[in-house]
């Protein structure tokens, strides 16, 4: 594990025009449409989509950013903050801010680094991530270079429950320390952004990597029988560099996985069990039956949800509309918040992601109750620009920006946040 030093928003920032004396920028851009716009030069087309697209019009992703401009933070003066700590404790864990990854799913789209930089960069500004169930590299890998830093895994909740089983299992043998069920993709969103470019990664065995590492998976490819009736796909120069690039992604040699077809079989596996519409609150008992672990609801946005989890002894909720990736013209994230943190009345830890883009906002979204936040498409634009240490800038850039808002607001600590220090005009 990464020795870590002291951390302070206010040497962060001096260091920063200490450097600008020398000639020396910042490594990724502060502002966050500056950060997205980078990203977008530096990356291919069909990466940038996927990342940054939305629903349908994408009123969702819009509305989520829009929608903490309806809150207004009110300071208090005259309060001694020459001390400040923004460190919280969440499921036993002490983590050294209320920020956390989201999961995000082909970080290789980004990067080469892909999940491995992140978590780095996670251990090494002591911030707890959750990875991703359609990553670019498997949990154990990952695990690995994050020694004791917090890690939470993200399940989605295949058709087989053996599959599930097996993921969960062994995201509690590498050292998870929550599971977080995504609820709320059980079907892809109307992408327009991807639809309009015809591309989805996984069709070239891009994040899959949870599952070509996992021996259940194996053993249902191994069980996969030729289906009949398929859509015949139209053989060119695209179909072959296509093939070539899915030989190429699939774990093994290029002339060996040729040969076998097996990345074929794994990816066509992958498209028919990946996600299960089915899912009901009735299925939730079986994953209690496969791990000690805390369980959390990603997704949540009716407090009538929120109050179902409470009584089917869910240990906690994270507030999200997947970024406005799958519904368009849904309830905003901290719209749904106030009222889910109503209906829990404080029983479990409450946290939000969706339009996160700085300080500002982290402190808005605890002061209406939230545990702690989680970014993704922040910390991607970082990871597409400068790999790990993009990623460990954008996150510092957050931490230093809500340490300064904490205290310019009156505040020596997140529990001295409340409410009453926000009105909604």
């Amino acid at each position: 594990m990464t020795k870590k030093s002291p951390y302070s928003a206010l040497d962060h920032q001096r260091q920063t025009y200490i450097d600008g004396m020398s000639g020396k920028l910042p490594l990724v851009p502060f502002d966050i449409q500056q950060l997205a716009k980078k990203a977008k030069e530096k990356i291919s087309p069909e990466a940038f989509a996927y990342v940054a697209g939305g629903a349908g019009l994408e009123d969702t992703v819009r509305n989520n950013r829009s929608d903490f401009g309806k809150w207004k933070i009110i300071p208090r003066m005259l309060r001694d903050v020459s001390v400040r700590d923004t460190s919280i404790e969440l499921f036993g864990k002490k983590i050294s801010s209320p920020l956390l990854l989201s999961p995000v799913g082909v970080l290789d789209l980004a990067h080469k680094e892909a999940d491995i930089g992140v978590a780095k960069a996670a251990d090494e500004t002591n911030i707890s991530m959750i990875f991703s169930n359609q990553a670019s590299a498997p949990m154990e890998a990952t695990s690995k270079v994050m020694g004791n830093s917090s890690r939470w895994f993200q399940l989605y909740w295949s058709k087989s429950n053996d599959l599930v089983a097996s993921l969960v299992q062994r995201a509690e043998a590498c050292g998870c320390s929550a599971i977080v069920i995504t609820l709320d993709a059980t079907m892809l969103g109307w992408r327009i952004q991807d639809l309009d470019l015809a591309y989805l990664p996984f069709l070239r065995a891009k994040g899959i990597a949870q599952y070509t590492s996992d021996p259940v998976f194996q053993r249902l490819i191994d069980e996969e029988e030729e289906e009949k009736n398929q859509n015949p796909v139209k053989i060119n120069f695209d179909t072959i560099s296509n093939l070539i690039e899915l030989m190429r992604n699939y774990p093994g040699g290029f002339w060996q996985n040729l040969r076998s077809k097996r990345p074929l079989k794994a990816v066509r596996k992958f498209i028919n069990i990946y996600s299960r519409p089915s899912l009901t609150w009735e299925d939730l008992p079986f994953l209690r039956a496969h791990t000690k672990l805390p369980v959390i609801l990603k997704g949540i946005l009716h407090p009538e949800d929120a109050k179902k989890a409470v009584d089917v002894g869910i240990d906690g909720i994270i507030v999200s509309n997947h970024g406005g990736r799958q519904v368009d013209g849904s309830i905003s994230t901290i719209e749904a918040l106030p009222d889910i943190i109503k209906a829990v009345n404080g029983s479990i830890p409450v946290l939000m992601d969706g339009g996160v883009s700085g300080g500002a906002d982290m402190f808005k979204a605890i002061a209406l109750g939230a545990k702690a936040v989680c970014i993704g498409r922040p910390f991607v634009y970082g990871l597409a620009l400068a790999g790990k240490q993009g990623v460990i800038e954008v996150i510092n850039n957050f931490k230093a920006d809500f340490e300064l808002t904490m205290g310019l607001a009156g505040c020596r600590s997140v529990s001295e946040i409340s409410k009453e220090m926000l009105v909604k005009r």
